[in-house]
């Protein structure tokens, strides 16, 4: 497989330059042609930081990919796909099936195989695992709902990048009128099967049904059927593609290097989330919550219940979480398992610190600069990535202030 480009680029420079002189020297490295600086000198602990803006014009952006050769993959909710290449420029790929673009609904996330680009004759795969996931809003019987697709990327085709063989290959078992907490995120565990968020689309009682997918994670195969250990395969009356319950609306998802499953998710009125996801576990929506109704602000439901798993960490107020990365960067010794957490009303990066499987430490690290904070990603060059949810929406980057 490709090495990462911070490993590329780290073995260019010499190693015998003090280390404050490598990492800036790195860094230059990795500088994107066209980037504008939009603020540095952001404080945080213990680096302080650069935001820099690469590209905009985005509609409504919702999900970012790598591609191996440094250009970029986003998902924009209205249904386009947008290939950015390192200076910025934006092309849009043809070939999306159609997509509901209607209230949260759209083309949702972008995942690529684990094993994309590990090809060629020393590989002995010949790009078979080539292929590029997404979930988005799908029309059916009695409204919409989430599904998941995979197609190949044509990106020189004569007339233009195009996605070519799109195939859906799995659809939630229940569509519904609700255009709105469709969740839709994605996520690779080692054994190349798929993780899949759900939300409950608004009837929050379907995320105690174990026969409907919705308010849950679910275990996809990469052609997108149920594996055989999945935790409720072999029970009467639960979906065998159920791997968690009583999830409400996720909305960020990353998977350590260790193998662990971390989730943003959103409360109804507060209560917003950050859980571990493990297989079999029911996290308790909406009978469980911290959250308040819309329209009394009364509480909801228990703070706890028998065979139900407590939250790891619950936001202050009204967070509205989106974007979830796991950091194991060397530009950030400092953040070493951490994870950054985006904000859509708040308008926030917040770094949660992580110990003994609970949030010990929460450090705000963006706060309005950009706007309404859909994605968050740690690219292959080891730099944080973010898009904002804007009409005019755009691609972000962190880096670490070195001066």
């Amino acid at each position: 497989m490709q090495r990462p480009i911070w490993r590329a680029a780290y073995s260019r420079l010499p190693m015998r330059l003090p280390a404050a002189l490598l990492a800036a020297a790195l860094l230059s490295s990795l500088s994107a042609q066209g980037a504008t600086t939009i603020a540095d000198g952001l404080p945080g602990t213990p680096h302080a930081m650069r935001l820099e803006r690469l590209a905009e014009g985005l509609e409504r952006p919702w999900s970012l990919a790598f591609l191996p050769d440094g250009r970029f993959l986003v998902s924009e909710r209205p249904g386009r796909l947008a290939l950015i290449e390192p200076d910025g420029a934006i092309t849009h790929i043809e070939g999306l099936p159609r997509v509901v673009a209607r209230g949260q609904g759209g083309l949702l996330d972008l995942a690529l195989h684990p094993d994309f680009g590990d090809s060629g004759s020393d590989k002995g795969n010949d790009g078979e695992h080539d292929w590029l996931y997404f979930s988005y809003a799908k029309a059916g019987p009695d409204g919409s709902g989430t599904a998941v697709a995979r197609a190949r990327l044509a990106l020189d085709a004569p007339s233009g990048p195009r996605l070519e063989g799109v195939e859906t290959i799995f659809a939630q078992n229940r569509f519904s009128m609700p255009n709105h907490h469709y969740s839709g995120r994605l996520a690779w565990l080692a054994d190349t099967t798929l993780l899949l968020s759900i939300g409950d689309r608004g009837q929050g009682e379907r995320a105690q049904d174990g026969a409907d997918h919705a308010g849950s994670v679910l275990r996809l195969t990469a052609t997108g059927e149920a594996p055989a250990d999945n935790p409720f395969v072999d029970e009467p009356g639960m979906a065998a593609e159920l791997y968690t319950q009583g999830n409400r609306n996720i909305q960020g998802m990353t998977v350590t290097s260790s193998g662990s499953v971390w989730t943003s998710e959103h409360g109804p009125r507060t209560g917003d989330e950050i859980n571990r996801i493990e297989a079999g576990v029911n996290y308790g929506w909406p009978e469980v919550t911290l959250g308040r109704d819309y329209a009394t602000n009364l509480p909801i439901g228990r703070d706890h219940a028998p065979g139900m798993r407590d939250p790891a960490y619950v936001f202050e107020g009204r967070y509205a979480p989106s974007g979830l990365a796991w950091v194991d960067s060397p530009h950030f010794p400092g953040w070493q398992g951490d994870l950054l957490a985006g904000g859509l009303s708040s308008e926030t990066l917040t770094r949660l610190t992580i110990d003994n499987g609970k949030v010990s430490r929460a450090e705000v690290l963006l706060d309005g600069q950009i706007g309404r904070i859909r994605d968050v990603r740690q690219g292959p060059d080891g730099l944080i990535y973010l898009l904002n949810d804007q009409p005019n929406g755009g691609l972000f980057r962190l880096l670490p202030d070195i001066r």
